[in-house]
């Protein structure tokens, strides 16, 4: 009713999303982002006591919040497409798309990001789904693209974007590694355990994105604008 069961290239059987079961999807994401909304609202109105009235009145900051979080999404969607590497068996360093993600658990404290994660997860279970195991979809999906969202640890840090991005796919890291681990031990290279294998696998295309990250954001001109921004989104 809501997966059809189909075999891939390799002869592997993958699960993919019914027209019921994208419609869910597409609920679940409006949910997880109403979430993030409120807890993003609740962030900003401990902000400032400016933030505190126009909370308690709702209307335009609620709005704004939700643009950003929605905005984030998108336009990461739109960058994991530009990939500098592309794995062939999952796996691709692209243009700053998990920055982007980083960027509402950075500027709206941690439950907003982590729910803002999550939601990008599933926009890309709908988008580009691979799915053998239920579980590893809650690990490659939910839980992998919401440690994301950690970046909300370091919000009010100093050089908190910095830190909080690197927080973030050192976590998305840790569950893609789990995942290679136990479920594609049938793709690791000849002659490798499997957690090695999985190990050097992910962090390949993780922690190259993650530099080329890390160097865009020591430019003072680009965290100085993402500095603005927030404080755009917070007032």
């Amino acid at each position: 009713m809501f997966y059809n069961v189909v075999v891939d290239d390799w002869g592997a059987a993958t699960y993919v999303p019914t027209t019921l079961g994208n419609v869910l999807l597409f609920a679940l994401l409006a949910v997880l982002l109403v979430l993030a909304v409120i807890f993003a609202r609740r962030y900003a109105a401990k902000q400032n006591q400016e933030n505190r009235e126009t909370a308690k009145k709702g209307g335009k900051l609620t709005v704004k919040q939700l643009v950003f979080c929605a905005m984030s999404i998108a336009l990461g969607t739109v960058l994991s497409e530009i990939k500098i590497i592309d794995f062939p068996w999952g796996g691709s360093a692209t243009l700053l798309s998990m920055l982007v993600i980083c960027l509402p658990g950075y500027f709206f404290g941690l439950g907003a990001g982590l729910l803002t994660g999550v939601a990008y997860g599933v926009l890309q279970l709908l988008v580009d789904p691979y799915v053998l195991f239920p579980t590893q979809l809650v690990m490659d999906y939910f839980l992998a693209f919401g440690a994301l969202g950690l970046s909300g640890l370091f919000s009010t840090a100093k050089k908190g974007l910095l830190k909080g991005y690197l927080v973030g796919i050192l976590g998305r890291y840790v569950f893609a590694v789990l995942s290679g681990w136990i479920f594609f031990a049938e793709y690791a290279w000849e002659g490798w355990p499997v957690l090695p294998y999985s190990l050097v696998y992910n962090g390949i295309y993780i922690f190259a994105e993650g530099a080329l990250t890390a160097a865009v954001l020591l430019v003072p001109a680009v965290s100085n604008g993402i500095a603005t921004v927030k404080k755009m989104a917070l007032t």
